[in-house]
């Protein structure tokens, strides 16, 4: 049970996306189905790694968490900890496509959904406290008892190093973005890493210009903060070294898993020990070939792919390394 390269807590689902694009869901003729959910897409991100990675979730007792626990698993991720439970159904997502900007989501999981009632007695410790990763999200902060799950599982980790807080702010799941600030200030005493984008860093800390964000997360204890620009790159930043680098260019198909895709490539390249800013490279390159695909779990690539590409764009392929 322990030895995780990664433990990944909080959103699963079935995504529901269209195959007809440039039209409004009441237009769409044809569907396909795929895992999905924030914290599980980026499980299955660093599992085409090649990490040994687990997802602690739970899930409707039903046919789509039977398909959440069997897709996951094929897709390289330990389902031990993907629990089912009576009650609410296993969330559903649908999504409109209108590249290469507009990618409007329908969250079906009202008033609450199974992976929002995960408990303190569902987490397994000793792996929350044994990964080399913990990777969360703020959506699992937004409701009760997934909330209190939550900081047990830090507070089992301690503040211990690649503890990683996905700032993955979602308006709907909150009373309004106040209530969200007071949970992120709360969870950022407890992490090591912060990632998120201007708008919810301006959740999280105040700011969203990235430099004084950056600062503002630095300030709060953390070791990495990363800023996400959209069209301007990303910004990584520590107590000694500020890295940006500019967008890899892709032609937009649905940039709905581009952030989750940037995640697992994140944690592999902090566990292979690169410098800063080839890990964010890396992660970047990945994020933006996601961009140019429909799906999200499943248009995870692999390490030799995004390094095809990162040669293509210029730079060279980094040599493979285990941190210490």
């Amino acid at each position: 049970m322990s030895g995780y390269d990664l433990v990944s807590v909080g959103r699963t689902g079935v995504d529901i996306y269209p195959l007809d694009h440039g039209v409004g869901l009441e237009d769409v003729k044809t569907f396909e189905k795929f895992l999905g959910g924030s914290a599980t897409n980026v499980a299955v991100a660093a599992a085409r790694y090649g990490r040994h990675v687990a997802l602690v979730t739970r899930t409707g007792d039903d046919p789509f968490g039977r398909y959440v626990r069997r897709e996951a698993e094929r897709l390289g991720v330990d389902p031990r900890f993907i629990t089912a439970a009576q009650g609410p159904p296993t969330p559903v997502t649908f999504c409109e496509v209108f590249p290469p900007d507009d990618f409007p989501l329908y969250f079906y999981r009202y008033p609450t959904a199974p992976d929002l009632q995960l408990e303190v007695a569902d987490l397994p410790l000793d792996a929350v406290a044994d990964a080399k990763v913990l990777w969360a999200t703020v959506t699992g902060l937004s409701q009760e008892p997934s909330r209190s799950t939550h900081f047990a599982a830090w507070q089992a980790r301690g503040r211990r190093r690649h503890t990683v807080l996905d700032l993955d702010y979602r308006p709907m799941f909150w009373a309004d973005a106040a209530q969200a600030g007071v949970q992120v200030g709360r969870a950022l005493e407890h992490v090591t890493v912060a990632v998120g984008n201007r708008e919810e860093c301006q959740v999280a800390v105040g700011e969203t210009d990235p430099q004084r964000a950056a600062d503002a997360l630095l300030e709060r204890g953390l070791e990495l903060a990363i800023v996400k620009q959209g069209p301007k790159g990303v910004l990584a930043a520590t107590a000694d070294e500020r890295v940006e680098v500019p967008p890899y260019p892709v032609d937009v198909v649905n940039g709905l898993g581009a952030g989750d895709a940037f995640g697992g490539a994140l944690v592999h390249g902090l566990l292979s020990g690169w410098p800063l800013r080839r890990v964010l490279e890396f992660a970047n390159v990945a994020g933006a070939l996601v961009a140019g695909r429909l799906e999200c779990s499943t248009a995870m690539p692999g390490g030799a792919e995004v390094e095809q590409a990162l040669a293509r764009h210029g730079f060279e392929t980094p040599v493979e390394r285990t941190a210490p």
